[in-house]
């Protein structure tokens, strides 16, 4: 079983426009040495795009079919364009989320715990790209492990305002989680 918070994808797995090969390895940190770095940005994701055909799809899973989403010619006319939901473009953090600097060494596994804070800022047209810069927030102890929390940030490619704003919490298991529940409140 890997150590690896996150491993970094591989070669198929990348999206043509993710940017280059997977770097060299990363620098590995143990769980216990992450609250070093509160305030330091641990992430910066490659540019990412999110097309029509992405939008399209995202609405027939959600069952979110708003016009300013699918309606290519009526969004053209009414407002310039169609736009990605905001929650395909939180959805995308998940992947994006694994652009961290380093590895966090002894981890078993880890699962979203939520947001603290979480604001769509911006509309991201079809066709933009996007990116995720994260910066480490906190760090707390919990049963079996750590809650780490990470303000995130999704850039829209040449847009002053970003797409989403938000503080996001895992928790991160050192060890196996307490009744075996890998979601509960470890507390």
């Amino acid at each position: 079983m890997s150590t690896d918070l996150w491993p970094q994808p591989d070669d198929e797995a990348r999206p043509a426009e993710s940017g280059p090969a997977p770097r060299a390895p990363l620098p590995v940190i143990p769980v216990d040495e992450l609250g070093l770095h509160i305030g330091r940005e641990i992430g910066l994701s490659a540019w990412v795009t999110i097309g029509q055909r992405e939008i399209d799809e995202f609405a027939r899973l959600t069952r979110d079919d708003q016009w300013i989403h699918v309606d290519e010619e009526r969004a053209r006319r009414e407002r310039g364009g169609t736009v990605a939901h905001g929650f395909l473009t939180l959805s995308l953090l998940s992947w994006l989320g694994r652009s961290m600097v380093f590895q966090l060494q002894g981890v078993t596994h880890a699962v979203n715990y939520g947001f603290d804070r979480l604001r769509f800022t911006g509309f991201v047209p079809s066709g933009a790209r996007v990116r995720l810069r994260q910066t480490l927030k906190g760090v707390e102890p919990r049963s079996g492990g750590i809650a780490f929390t990470r303000h995130c940030i999704v850039e829209i490619e040449g847009q002053e305002k970003p797409a989403l704003v938000a503080d996001w919490v895992t928790l991160v298991y050192t060890r196996p989680a307490p009744g075996g529940d890998a979601g509960a409140d470890p507390r």
